[in-house]
């Protein structure tokens, strides 16, 4: 009989529970998420159970742990990666991402804290020195829409030409770095050699840092003059991409009717829509009256006579000639 009791007992107390939830979950349904918020945050903060719950929730998931990390160098590795970004927390995995047909890194890689809030540490301070250049992280969810793409970007980002090749991205940092705070920078190194290639990027975090450094005359850096100004003022024109011929889909442009079109056949003799004979409105002359005679531009002037000249009439044929005799004598002829 008592074990009866005790189950009945039990299944009311477990009735009554599931009860309590269903009434809650009606009461917080309706409650928008910053009031949720608030209540959450006030109850963990009087009981640390319910803390340790919200962390264990919220850690659960790797997409509120998992950082994506930019403009590393092409030296850096998974390892030095790792070592930069530990100083905020345990580190559950970290990697440099590589190129599959080179094997050379791709200048990003991702870190994934144990906790959340290891993740949320790191995010406070996302410019990270790491091996001569400035790495940025943010939420790998965010993927390239995390700081560096806010709207007053365009007035921030720094281009730098001119540069030496003996400046490298700490030298070109440390010289920046007197105007403001720094976001990100770096020299662009090729590839291949990695080498400079004699001008590099620098990203404020503020508009005014970025004014001083365009503003200041002093400009000299490793020996040479060295040229800044707005990364967008230096982008060249648009690639025009040419669009292959298999792409291009022909298209039949409709015609009007009464001409044929090519390849195929009218369906009349006479195109539809025209007619061959057609009257022509007679041309009435009488309608237009002559233009009018132009004045003369000088005033008429009188003939003056000349004398007559009697022409002399030259004579026509050969002259007579006297007949000569035998040896040159003269020819009489006897009367």
């Amino acid at each position: 009989m008592e074990d009866l009791k005790k189950r009945k007992m039990e299944e009311m107390g477990n009735n009554d529970q599931l009860s309590t939830q269903e009434e809650l979950r009606s009461l917080l349904d309706p409650l928008a998420k910053s009031q949720l918020v608030d209540l959450l945050s006030r109850l963990g903060s009087q009981y640390p159970s319910i803390a340790e719950e919200i962390k264990s929730i919220a850690s659960s998931d790797p997409v509120h742990r998992k950082l994506f990390v930019r403009g590393l160098a092409w030296n850096t590795t998974s390892e030095t990666l790792c070592a930069a970004f530990r100083m905020h927390g345990e580190i559950e995995e970290g990697a440099v991402i590589y190129d599959k047909a080179t094997g050379k890194s791709r200048g990003y890689g991702f870190v994934t804290y144990k906790h959340m809030e290891s993740a949320h540490s790191a995010l406070g301070a996302p410019s990270k020195l790491i091996d001569g250049r400035m790495a940025v992280c943010n939420l790998a969810c965010e993927g390239l829409t995390g700081a560096s793409t806010t709207p007053d970007l365009a007035q921030r980002k720094l281009y730098i030409g001119g540069l030496s090749p003996d400046v490298t991205s700490e030298m070109l940092l440390n010289y920046f770095g007197r105007h403001g705070e720094i976001e990100e920078g770096s020299v662009a190194y090729d590839k291949d050699t990695n080498e400079s290639r004699g001008f590099g990027f620098v990203t404020y975090k503020t508009i005014e840092a970025a004014k001083k450094a365009i503003d200041d005359p002093q400009k000299i850096l490793g020996g040479r003059t060295i040229i800044v100004k707005l990364a967008d003022t230096h982008k060249g024109k648009p690639v025009q991409t040419h669009v292959p011929a298999a792409a291009v889909v022909p298209l039949a442009m409709p015609m009007a009717p009464g001409y044929p079109q090519l390849g195929k056949a009218h369906p009349s003799a006479t195109p539809a829509g025209y007619a061959y004979t057609q009257p022509v409105a007679p041309y009435q002359a009488s309608s237009y009256s002559s233009p009018a005679a132009a004045p003369a531009p000088y005033p008429s002037q009188s003939t003056i006579p000349y004398a007559s000249i009697a022409a002399k009439k030259d004579p026509q044929g050969i002259p007579p000639t006297t007949p000569m005799g035998m040896s040159g004598y003269p020819y009489y002829i006897g009367k």
